[in-house]
């Protein structure tokens, strides 16, 4: 199902969206001090061409520690990158939505966009992992804190 899925994303528009993100990872990356955002770009764009099966996750959450992007300094970049292209980049998203909600078999794929929107607001402290992975994490993440409560 995940292949039929992401193979009829990719073809009705997903790779325009895809292509759209690694533009802006270009033009991160022309800046120097935009390659942090600009790999987060490239990431998320591989991300929305082929979206099904797989789900953003807290790096912090994944790791259960703290790095560059999920401290403070990734409050600011996510706040700098939403000024300056997070917000358009979730704009386009919310409009494939609605152009997929119009027609029932749509409705997946506009699901997809709706959250592929949600992450371009704050992309820096997230990656991209199977949903297997993510399921497992926050069940072993649930586990420990019931562990620690129980304590």
């Amino acid at each position: 199902m995940r292949l039929l899925g992401n193979f009829l994303w990719f073809i009705l528009g997903g790779v325009i969206m895809g292509i759209l993100w690694w533009i802006m990872g270009l033009i991160c990356f022309i800046s120097i001090i935009g390659i942090p955002w600009g790999k987060a770009c490239f990431v998320i764009g591989e991300f929305t061409f082929f979206p099904f099966g797989k789900e953003a996750i807290s790096r912090k959450e994944l790791y259960q520690t703290e790095d560059l992007g999920t401290s403070g300094f990734g409050v600011i970049g996510n706040i700098i990158w939403f000024l300056l292209f997070g917000l358009w980049l979730a704009i386009a998203h919310i409009l494939n939505a609605v152009a997929c909600f119009i027609t029932i078999i749509g409705i997946p794929f506009a699901i997809q966009h709706l959250k592929l929107a949600g992450i371009a607001l704050f992309p820096i402290g997230q990656t991209i992992v199977d949903k297997e992975v993510a399921f497992e994490v926050r069940m072993q993440n649930a586990r420990e804190k019931v562990n620690q409560l129980r304590n």
